[in-house]
């Protein structure tokens, strides 16, 4: 699959600039990456997916980040989606893909929305932002809160169709403008028992999906790291890219006011050095994160609270030492890095937006991580 995205690289990095300007991912990109299957990566085979491993996925996102991050990040997510709906009932998988081998499902999992228990199901009505890729996908998991006869919070998520729901196009944003992370406007939304999962089944091997597929390597597994997995790919990407995008502005670059040659000058050398370490160093990481997953899913092993904190935690310290990076380079870069047609600012603002999701907050990490490496009680208010 690799050697497949490389094929369409050229392309979809032509078109970044104008993806930019959609403010959603073009469907010429959509289409590339369709033709060559990417989309099937998480998809049951018995649907004709692949069940491809996580480390094969990721570099694959990896690649295609460093031509385009947005269409990287929507894309992920459109495929990691299919992971989790494979936890789903049997029912839902059949309704979405027997109907369309091909369908792929956005998503707004923060419990936005106010819900009515009725019979067979709840009513669901809400604002429902930050859906990427949404444009380009037949179904939507959404996020809510239902409770028990305690009044215990209960996290679930039910999937929706295209029908269901309006698209609003509020996505103005400065960075990773190719997403097209925009609004569902659900009103009077009835999702069936069957479409509906708690969150907290699926991380534990519980839901209605659990053991429909004893041969797979890919789902036994908690459906999060797997649905969270783009995000610090993406970031990979585009700090290797930051990297070779600088040596290729280097090699030629004079001083505007004295013709002095500064690209190969010391201070050059010593900013590329670093951060070409520092890259390796996250990529290193994530690439012995996601192995872990792999080695998990292939032996049927649920990990223990140690190893889900690590997981969770590992991607985010990822992200944070490929933004510094990024930062280290755009700081001696020169002022015509800024301008609009430069790839580097577009790097530079895209680096960052991956640093700002809730999932890869390095500052909710770190205090997860700490308070289990010192024995304490997850706090609930971090996710």
């Amino acid at each position: 699959m690799l050697e497949k995205i490389q094929q369409i690289l050229p392309q979809i990095a032509k078109n970044a600039e104008s993806a930019e300007q959609l403010r959603r991912v073009p469907d010429e990109n959509i289409k590339l990456l369709k033709e060559i299957g990417l989309h099937r990566a998480f998809q049951p085979k018995v649907y004709g997916g692949l069940e491809m491993s996580l480390p094969d996925f990721a570099n694959c996102i990896v690649t295609l980040a460093g031509a385009c991050a947005g269409t990287a990040w929507a894309f992920s997510l459109l495929c990691t989606h299919s992971h989790q709906i494979a936890m789903f009932s049997k029912q839902l998988q059949d309704e979405i893909w027997l109907k369309d081998p091909d369908a792929t499902a956005s998503s707004s999992i923060a419990p936005f929305g106010k819900v009515e228990e009725v019979e067979g199901g709840i009513i669901l009505n809400g604002d429902y932002g930050w859906s990427s890729g949404c444009d380009h996908a037949e179904y939507a998991i959404v996020g809510f809160n239902r409770f028990d006869a305690d009044g215990n919070k209960i996290y679930s998520f039910g999937v929706i169709p295209r029908s269901d729901y309006e698209i609003v196009d509020n996505w103005y944003a400065q960075a990773i403008k190719s997403s097209g992370s925009k609004m569902l406007k659900l009103v009077n939304v009835f999702i069936p028992e069957y479409r509906i999962s708690k969150a907290k089944d699926m991380m534990e091997g519980k839901s209605a999906g659990f053991g429909l597929y004893p041969d797979s390597k890919i789902f036994y597994t908690p459906y999060r790291p797997y649905f969270a997995s783009g995000f610090s790919a993406v970031s990979l990407g585009i700090a290797e890219r930051m990297i070779e995008a600088f040596k290729e502005k280097q090699r030629n670059r004079v001083r505007a006011y004295t013709g002095a040659n500064v690209g190969l000058a010391t201070p050059a050398l010593m900013r590329i050095a670093e951060s070409t370490h520092q890259v390796a160093a996250a990529r290193a990481l994530l690439e012995k994160t996601w192995e872990d997953h792999r080695i998990h899913g292939l032996n049927h092993q649920y990990p223990n609270k140690e190893t889900l904190a690590f997981w969770r935690t590992n991607q985010a310290y990822a992200v944070k030492m490929c933004i510094e990076a990024v930062d280290r380079l755009i700081a001696a870069a020169g002022a015509t890095s800024f301008m609009d047609n430069s790839e580097l600012q577009r790097l530079f603002r895209d680096a960052h937006m991956t640093g700002a999701h809730a999932y890869t907050d390095y500052d909710v990490c770190a205090q997860i991580l700490g308070r289990e490496l010192m024995g304490m009680e997850p706090d609930p208010t971090m996710v």
